[in-house]
């Protein structure tokens, strides 16, 4: 319910429903964990619905749609209704950031020439006319084929070899574009030395890491130049988006089916996750489930490099875009699909054939997941159950899969096995349905407001919980990182502001606190997402770049600035409203709230145990090194690596028992025994007042 705050690449489309919005942090990929989790792309959505968009009729993004688009954006935008010069400055600047993200193609006198000439084409762009964006684009093409030919001449030669004592700043914004050519030739060697030292680390003999640069630098050159104007007008669109805050996105038709198929965790193909390595569709993993699964052809690690379908030739799709490879894969139930697949052994490589049927999939490894675990304190097992939630995913169709209701099924199972304590983990959950995170917050407490929700200078509107039911009443920690966020904030900040779970993890949650909605367009031309509400917490706090604190912090490898809304670009700032939370259902609530005494008592254990554990003792030392070398990759560490024994993949260890969610299990065990002394103890103090 509602009421007025003063009053109280996977292979859907929801017509209009949720898209998605990735956050693109600040370092490429390499070997070490740290900087493959900061290359990481997390999803941090919180979705509310609008009415349709005017577009043409066409079903290509052409220029005169642009307008008449860009006004949708600023008529439902939270902050900005208009095009002034800042805005119109951060939209260049945006828009530069597509064209060059890496800052090698520009020296910055050609970027400032370049700025001062996309000011003017933007405000061509605002009458219908897209040949300056067409201009641009071919000078961006020529460049990057100026650079493949530089890195020919580089590793061509017999003497090159990686220099070790070359550093490099990673990230460009910090890095600026080079001043000079020679400034510039410089970093394309460091450039060079750092990703043939990547190709090493990873096993390759250095020719085979020559060769793959070559073919790296060789396709991006062919991909630019392949692009059509309908993709340069949605890049544009989207570099519009941004420049109004880092969450609001254009999608194209694709992006859209994405979002329904993580939305819902259902789709129709064969089940494999896919990435594009150097040309190549490489099977990242069998989806547990799906046709492919089943059918036990295809192995993590192939490549694919043909896709037939029946009674077709198979089509080459080395060096396809990876959306279009999707595309070919994916189909309606039931219907076949040949994979030509390398396979790389023993005896060299293997090349084969694998027919697969199509069939329904569904994406168990991002729905809500329920374990037990057992500690010993004192001499005592309990029984600790562990609560998994990736997002909040649902979709429109009742019928199909919710994740409300898989909650409130694994609750119900949690009391069925007389678990002593819960742990809710919201570590990995980037967000997902509003309604969602509404519902599974009352699944434990009885009543009272939520979460509140602004839109630009209206009344805020207080979100209920729906029912007067508590589904586990027990004692709650809730795990949260520096990943968690949007929706999950929602969850984390209301049973904090209840005083009905303790919080642990990073010192902080992102810090994402708007709420965005999905304009749909009418011709299949994908949707608008625009940022058109804030939310606020309880306790009248904002959620925005503060996000959660935690009260028992947790050493990890995320607990950085670097993951969080105040290191996007554009990021809105934070706002207050006044508290809603109705402290009548504190005094009613079946539970012992969380009070600062037990805080601390729960974080003077877990301090002691953190500093004498090696694990975090590690993860100090890594986040401690980040800290001094402040982006600069020293490429002598990367080459140190080939030597060592690899770390799993990120993707890989989140079913495992990490040390922080080991840590989150101690504390759980801890505000079990301590919960229950306390209940004695008020039992006691009861019985002497009668």
């Amino acid at each position: 319910m509602t009421r007025p705050l003063h009053a109280s690449r996977r292979a859907g489309l929801d017509s209009g429903a949720p898209a998605r919005y990735a956050v693109h942090m600040p370092t490429p990929p390499n070997p070490l964990t740290r900087r493959r989790l900061l290359a990481a792309r997390i999803a941090f959505f919180l979705l509310l619905p609008l009415g349709a968009a005017p577009a043409r009729a066409d079903s290509a993004l052409t220029c005169d749609a642009l307008p008449p688009l860009m006004s949708t954006y600023l008529q439902h935008h939270v902050q900005y209704h208009s095009l002034d010069d800042t805005l119109k400055g951060r939209v260049v600047e945006s828009y530069l950031q597509r064209l060059d993200p890496s800052r090698t193609l520009y020296l910055q006198k050609d970027a400032d020439r370049l700025t001062s000439q996309l000011r003017t084409n933007l405000d061509q762009i605002l009458q219908g006319d897209c040949h300056g964006l067409a201009e641009v684009h071919q000078d961006v093409v020529k460049r990057a084929r100026e650079m493949e030919v530089f890195v020919r001449s580089v590793v061509g030669k017999p003497d090159y070899a990686v220099n070790p004592n070359v550093e490099l700043l990673i990230d460009p914004a910090k890095r600026g574009f080079p001043k000079t050519p020679e400034e510039r030739d410089a970093l394309y060697h460091a450039l060079i030395d750092f990703q043939i030292s990547n190709y090493l680390s990873t096993g390759l003999k250095p020719e085979e890491a020559k060769d793959q640069l070559i073919h790296r630098y060789s396709l991006l050159s062919k991909q630019l130049a392949e692009q059509k104007p309908d993709e340069l007008n949605a890049t544009f669109l989207d570099a519009f988006a941004t420049a109004l805050d880092p969450h609001s996105n254009y999608f194209s038709p694709d992006d859209a089916e994405d979002f329904q198929i993580s939305m819902g965790l259902q789709l129709e193909g064969i089940g494999l996750a896919l990435s594009s390595r150097d040309g190549y569709s490489v099977v990242e993993e069998v989806i547990p489930g799906g046709a492919a699964d089943r059918n036990k052809g295809v192995k993590p690690k192939d490549k694919i490099i043909a896709v037939g379908q029946e009674g077709q030739d198979p089509v080459n799709i080395i060096d396809m875009k990876l959306r279009d490879v999707v595309r070919l894969i994916r189909g309606k139930k039931g219907t076949p699909v040949q994979l030509t697949i390398l396979r790389q052994s023993g005896e060299g490589t293997e090349r084969f054939n694998v027919t697969i049927v199509r069939d329904k999939i569904d994406l168990e490894q991002q729905a809500a997941k329920l374990r037990f675990e057992t500690k010993e304190v004192d001499g005592r097992k309990l029984k600790l159950a562990v609560l998994e939630l990736p997002s909040f995913y649902g979709d429109r169709d009742s019928s199909k899969r919710q994740s409300e209701r898989d909650v409130e099924k694994l609750l119900k199972q949690v009391t069925a096995e007389k678990a002593d304590g819960l742990l809710l983990d919201l570590s990995r959950n980037g967000g997902g349905l509003l309604e969602s995170a509404v519902s599974i917050s009352g699944f434990f407490i009885r009543d009272g407001g939520i979460v509140a929700v602004q839109q630009g200078k209206k009344e805020p509107k207080v979100l209920e919980d729906p029912d007067d039911g508590i589904l586990y009443s027990g004692p709650l920690v809730v795990l949260t990182s520096r990943i968690t966020a949007s929706a999950s904030e929602i969850l984390a900040g209301a049973l904090k502001d209840y005083q009905r779970a303790v919080i642990v993890g990073d010192d902080q949650t992102f810090g994402k606190g708007t709420v965005q909605s999905v304009v749909p367009l009418r011709t299949g031309l994908g949707a608008l997402k625009i940022t058109t509400a804030l939310f606020f917490r309880p306790a009248g706090e904002s959620t925005q770049q503060e996000g959660v604190p935690s009260d028992v912090s947790i050493p990890s490898i995320t607990n950085s600035p670097e993951f969080g809304e105040g290191s996007q670009p554009y990021a809105l700032p934070g706002q207050s409203i006044s508290p809603f939370l109705d402290h009548k259902f504190l005094k009613e609530a079946p539970w012992l709230p969380v009070t600062p005494d037990v805080v601390t008592t729960l974080a003077e254990k877990s301090h002691a145990r953190v500093a004498s554990t090696k694990e975090f003792a590690e993860v100090e030392k890594q986040l401690a090194e980040a800290k001094k070398n402040q982006g600069v990759v020293h490429l002598a560490d990367i080459l140190k690596e080939k030597d060592k024994e690899k770390e799993p993949d990120l993707a890989s260890a989140t079913h495992e028992i990490t040390p922080q969610l080991k840590e989150a299990l101690n504390i759980l065990a801890d505000y079990v025994v301590l919960d229950q002394e306390r209940a004695i103890a008020q039992a006691h103090s009861a019985e002497r007042q009668n």
